[in-house]
């Protein structure tokens, strides 16, 4: 329950930047946004205590750790498969485009017999 209330209030505070944003239309640009970035920074910081918080930083701690694991294509390969994927594309439209011609000749022409 704590936890629920503690995201509530994460979420009232980060509309809360943004409701002052609107609020402080006659204010300069800078007050504005800081006004935002308040409401946000704040939000983040009560989240950041809940139980659902310490998962998710937990979980982005974890994906960045898997992320480094990953072993990225080269250049060239990154060409290549591109290249591929474009010549499959061209043969796929060629071929898309002769099975139209063809069924519009065989209805059309042949079955229909308009010209």
């Amino acid at each position: 329950m704590a936890d629920k209330l503690k995201f509530a209030l994460a979420l009232a505070l980060v509309a809360a930047g943004v409701v002052g944003f609107y609020l402080l239309s006659e204010q300069p640009l800078v007050l504005r946004v800081l006004s935002v970035l308040a409401g946000l920074g704040a939000g983040v910081s009560v989240a950041w205590f809940s139980e659902p918080g310490r998962r998710f930083v937990e979980f982005a701690r974890e994906a960045v750790v898997e992320t480094k694991k990953v072993v990225w294509p080269s250049r060239k390969e990154t060409v290549q498969t591109t290249g591929l994927v474009f010549a499959f594309v061209v043969v796929m439209a060629i071929f898309l485009w002769l099975t139209d011609k063809s069924l519009e000749w065989v209805l059309y022409d042949l079955v229909l017999g308009w010209k």
